[in-house]
């Protein structure tokens, strides 16, 4: 798939994260993304550790120049970043979104949110970010090398990536996926990270730090069923979540196990 092709899509996605117009098997599956495994991430705190694993990450941002891609209206970071940045560039294809991120951000003087197609040329021509935050966002992309070549025109010399996304490696999500996609609305621009994409990041990019979450914590919903006393289903949770957040940071075997993954990609 070519870069204009993409682009055509990227119309598409615009148009649907606008109206917000799902059918019934997606609305099932955001339930379950945004409350199911929120929940899990909330209830364990898994969460707030990669929020806290993004700042680390992101240091003084004090003389900084940061792309917020993909943000909406902003996500959890989004405030931080423009509130700590030297420059805060919020990039999104939704003009419903950007305004109400603006309407967030006006306060800030070196800050802004730009309705632009990430890709294109004509409409996002900003260039030299030191840090491009992308949360829940590479996977849109279904082409990873036009998607790389794009984050390394724009990163400044030894810029970072920092994303978070989708994986489809472990054999239960990837027959749930499979069963789903048929019917998904949202499927022209929804690719979960499989081995070939992390595979090409690596390529890419020297990976500075990687964790993987929702291995064998994303089974904690079962343990929540059983009679067992909530103190024990929580240390449960918490131990499986620690092993997940520890071992997916050295094994690529076991980072596979996980639903998501995070990363510190600097531009090589």
């Amino acid at each position: 798939m070519t870069k204009d092709e993409i682009i055509e899509i990227n119309k598409k996605q615009k148009e649907f994260y606008n109206t917000k117009n799902k059918n019934f098997a997606t609305k099932i599956w955001s339930k379950i993304r945004h409350g199911l495994l929120a929940n899990i991430r909330n209830e364990i705190g898994i969460s707030n550790q990669v929020y806290g694993v993004h700042k680390v990450w992101l240091g003084n941002l004090k003389d900084k120049k940061v792309l917020d891609l993909g943000c909406f209206s902003g996500n959890n970071l989004s405030i931080y970043l423009a509130e700590n940045a030297k420059e805060y560039i919020g990039l999104d294809l939704s003009d419903v979104g950007i305004n109400k991120l603006n309407d967030r951000i006006k306060h800030i003087p070196n800050a802004r949110g730009v309705v632009a197609d990430f890709l294109n040329d004509e409409t996002f021509s900003e260039k030299n970010f030191d840090i491009i935050y992308a949360y829940g966002v590479l996977h849109h992309f279904k082409n990873v090398d036009v998607l790389i070549n794009r984050l390394n025109e724009k990163l400044a010399d030894n810029g970072v990536v920092i994303s978070y996304d989708p994986l489809e490696t472990s054999i239960p999500v990837k027959f749930f996926r499979i069963l789903y996609r048929p019917f998904q609305s949202d499927k022209d621009w929804e690719w979960p990270f499989n081995r070939k994409t992390y595979y090409t990041f690596r390529n890419k990019f020297n990976i500075l730090d990687k964790h993987g979450v929702l291995g064998k914590t994303k089974w904690f919903f079962l343990l929540n069923l059983l009679p067992m006393t909530n103190d024990y289903k929580m240390k449960k949770g918490i131990n499986w979540h620690n092993i997940d957040w520890n071992k997916s940071k050295t094994s690529e075997k076991y980072m596979f196990r996980c639903m998501h993954l995070t990363m510190l990609l600097q531009k090589k």
